[in-house]
């Protein structure tokens, strides 16, 4: 299935990497420098102080467990 749209974000992709010969660190400083152009203010979250695969403990809402189980 093709979607018009998505095809365009992809050819638009496709030619901004190619301006810098596929280059990531290139490709960042560019996106970074237009950010800073733009005028906007773009907000940066930091990164949660939760482990990978770290099983959530439960906050006391959920249902207790039976007597004597």
């Amino acid at each position: 299935m093709n979607d018009p749209i998505v095809d365009e974000v992809r050819r638009v992709r496709d030619a901004h990497a190619a301006r810098f010969n596929y280059d990531l660190d290139a490709i960042f400083r560019d996106i970074k420098e237009q950010e800073k152009k733009s005028g906007r203010k773009f907000v940066s979250f930091t990164p949660s102080e939760n482990k990978p695969n770290q099983v959530p403990q439960p906050n006391g809402a959920s249902v207790p467990a039976a007597q004597g189980s």
